[in-house]
């Protein structure tokens, strides 16, 4: 079902639909911002010998698994969106690959995240690298879909 055989109301809405998916996978990016602040903190607080926030693990550690289940659904939003309007899934090809990298990073980073048991885990810095790495997609993420918007 493309954009051609959707009732009127529902090609009207698309438009409304594609900002609304663009300002929440923007409020989600801003969670993981954040997941990234206390991430660091966390870190910088046990690479200095001192005892990590307490605080800060515990908004870490509940708020992770949250963000990844939000920016899986933002991708399935937006790639339903895609097919309903345009027919297709690959109408924005750059932007498709990148949040399908964003969900394959988000799958990675929940993995990592569940096998940091102890203090000295050695899968800290992977999950940090990988943070970083979600991070950087998101934004090119951002950019690619305010060209696609705008």
């Amino acid at each position: 079902m493309s954009g051609d055989t959707l009732p009127l109301w529902a090609r009207q809405l698309i438009p409304y639909l594609a900002l609304g998916h663009g300002i929440f996978n923007l409020l989600v990016f801003g969670i993981f911002i954040r997941q990234g602040w206390l991430g660091l903190a966390i870190r910088q607080a046990r690479q200095n010998g001192t005892s990590p926030p307490q605080k800060a693990i515990r908004n870490h550690r509940r708020t992770g698994p949250v963000a990844a289940l939000l920016g899986s659904v933002g991708f399935l939003a937006g790639i339903t969106l895609v097919f309903f309007d345009k027919g297709r899934l690959v109408e924005y090809p750059l932007h498709l690959w990148g949040g399908s990298v964003i969900v394959l990073a988000l799958g990675g980073l929940y993995a990592l995240s569940r096998r940091i048991k102890e203090a000295e885990s050695p899968y800290r810095t992977p999950h940090a690298c990988l943070g970083l790495l979600l991070l950087g997609l998101y934004l090119v993420q951002c950019f690619l879909g305010l060209g696609i918007l705008l």
